[in-house]
């Protein structure tokens, strides 16, 4: 370890997030392979090391024996601090080696808010900002990720965005570059050359232009590349790695679990929902593999829960018996099995009683819409009577904890649905009173709302996001309209989801801003500890952009949108007629009781989702 990494340790909080050397960590001697790559990801240590996709990837690169890939984490502010004190660059924790003697940054970026921290990274590492600044093929820097599906925002600044699953596609780039090392290509060449892998988008090779007003007037492609880039997708779930003996942290991190994905993708088609589009089509693994992957991670970790995955759990067919069977192994074991991202309209005793048996948590459920006619135009398909029926089986079952989540301005949003999640508040306290099985406990009712973000890829691509003071308005109604002392309200703040609305739908003028606001000290802006909404104002002022313009301006459905450069299977016909039901608060039918025929299924050769 650098002496003067020793020196400053004992100064910040949680030194184990900065050391490295834990348990099941991947060690190569670095003389013998062909590349090195500095998987970084741009969040704190316990966001990083709690995110499935980095573990699966990090064990697949290092599957490549020709590969050595290692993790960075951006540092907390104390630790950041100290660094930039001792003169210490960004370094990986396998190896304690600076980032700038690794061949490859990977970026995972999951998140918007991320995206000056990307800067952050690669500033500590020394290496320039902007691609065009990195004029030799080494180090080159990719980025993957579901933020990536409107790459623009960012497109200065990565080399190779990787849209869509990497497990496969990752390797294939990777073989690639150490071809292109090997036999000494310019980085145009290898650049060239990545962007015919499926799923790769290099966006030095398509030029954009605007109209007057702003928008953009056309995507042009160079050098023979594809006109719309692909998203890459994996299969066979079964077939595919998964890290059953992932890396077991040093110190305590968000989600300090075993995490078993049971599909991706999604039955439902909530309107709202941009997972629910890109992650198509519908793929699941098999129970057994499901169970033998989670009794391997809980004996290769030491764990104590396991945690079922997906975009909506309980619509996972087998999952009656997938419980059974891990809770065969687990419950004698004293291992909890935990359920989130369960939907009121099918949870069941039988699950209920199952996932009790070692540990009993709160019930979550995201209901979106206070009321049935605005659940129907967002497609939620969950009612008012399911919302009571689950509460009703979870009181009588010893519950005493219930979480909401609903979302304020979504599209067709009056006053009435907003009054109406308080009375459905009213309504689950009164539930209580008649099913609660103790009534001595007490009982916990949390409502949270979060800002509509209007998101790419979805059918709500086109809406706008209400003000910052309309959003404050229809908070202030929701806090008045709830009574009960027994109900707790939460909301998200606005000023993040502005700035976060406007980076989902920017285009490659926004890099601007985004260097303009990392110059000015923003890192971190994912947490409310670091961001500063009026550093933004002033960037988008200085840069020129008026940030409205991205945020809450409605678009029609034939302009050209940054992000239409990136297919990801979903026909925009389909997110036309789905954004036209909303408005007549039509539902649509889930994947298994009708095909919408969105496309997604010819990403697979036998062109059948897995229903």
């Amino acid at each position: 370890m650098d002496k003067r990494l020793k020196r400053i340790l004992p100064k910040v909080q949680k030194p184990s997030r900065y050391t490295g050397g834990e348990y099941n960590q991947i060690i190569k001697d670095k003389d013998s392979v062909d590349l090195r790559v500095a998987f970084c990801f741009p969040d704190t240590y316990e966001i990083g090391m709690s995110n499935l996709g980095m573990s699966i990837l990090y064990q697949t690169m290092n599957s490549l024996d020709f590969v050595w890939c290692e993790r960075a984490f951006a540092p907390w502010g104390d630790m950041y601090e100290e660094m930039k004190k001792e003169d210490i660059p960004l370094y990986a924790l396998e190896s304690g080696d600076e980032l700038k003697k690794f061949d490859v940054l990977a970026f995972s970026i999951g998140y918007e808010m991320a995206y000056t921290t990307v800067l952050d990274m690669l500033d500590m590492s020394g290496i320039p900002l902007r691609s065009e600044d990195r004029k030799d093929l080494l180090p080159i820097v990719f980025a993957g990720g579901s933020a990536c599906v409107n790459a623009e925002p960012m497109t200065p600044f990565i080399d190779i965005f990787l849209i869509g699953e990497g497990e496969e596609m990752d390797n294939d780039v990777l073989r690639l570059l150490r071809r292109a090392k090997q036999e000494g290509w310019s980085k145009d060449r290898f650049l060239e050359e990545a962007a015919k892998i499926q799923g790769v988008y290099v966006p030095s090779l398509y030029d954009v232009e605007y109209n007057e007003d702003g928008t953009v007037r056309s995507y042009t492609p160079r050098s023979g590349v594809p006109a719309r880039v692909l998203k890459r997708i994996v299969e066979d779930l079964d077939a595919s790695p998964y890290p059953v003996n992932p890396i077991v942290p040093s110190t305590e991190v968000v989600h300090d679990r075993v995490s078993l994905e049971l599909f991706r993708g999604c039955v439902r088609g909530c309107r709202f929902c941009q997972a629910g589009y890109i992650y198509r089509p519908i793929r699941s693994k098999k129970p057994d593999t499901l169970i033998r992957q989670g009794i391997e991670a809980i004996q290769n970790t030491g764990h104590e829960e396991i945690s079922l995955l997906s975009l909506s759990t309980s619509d996972y067919r087998p999952l009656s018996g997938l419980c059974d069977g891990l809770l065969e192994y687990c419950e004698s074991r004293s291992v909890g099995l935990a359920l989130p991202s369960l939907r009121a309209d099918n949870f069941s005793v039988e699950i209920m009683e199952k996932i009790q048996k070692v540990r009993k948590s709160g019930l979550t459920f995201a209901v979106e819409g206070g009321s049935q006619r605005l659940r129907d135009a967002i497609n939620k398909n969950v009612t008012e009577e399911d919302v009571l029926n689950t509460c009703a089986l979870a009181f009588s079952g010893g519950w005493n904890t219930v979480k909401l989540y609903y979302m304020l301005g979504l599209p067709t949003e009056t006053d009435e649905d907003i009054v109406g999640i308080a009375e459905m508040s009213e309504k689950i306290l009164h539930c209580w009173r008649v099913n609660a099985k103790n009534k001595n406990r007490g009982v916990r009712i949390t409502v949270s709302t979060s800002c509509f973000i209007p998101k790419p890829h979805s059918p709500f691509q086109w809406e706008a996001q209400i003000s910052q003071e309309e959003y404050l308005r229809r908070v202030n109604l929701l806090r008045s309209s709830i009574k009960a002392k027994n109900v707790v309200y939460n909301w998200h703040d606005a000023e993040t989801s502005v700035i976060e609305a406007a980076l989902s739908r920017g285009d490659r003028r926004m890099a601007d801003v985004i260097e303009e606001v990392f110059h000015n000290g923003g890192r971190l802006d994912a947490w409310t500890d670091y961001f500063r909404y009026d550093r933004w104002n002033r960037a988008f002022e200085k840069c020129g952009l008026d940030r409205d313009f991205y945020a809450s301006r409605e678009r029609q459905v034939t302009e050209i949108l940054p992000w239409d450069v990136i297919d990801v299977g979903v026909r925009k016909s389909l997110l036309i007629r789905e954004k036209e039901r909303a408005y007549r608060s039509e539902l649509s039918p889930d994947c298994r009781k009708s095909c919408s025929a969105c496309g997604a299924a010819a990403l697979l050769k036998g062109a059948k989702c897995d229903e």
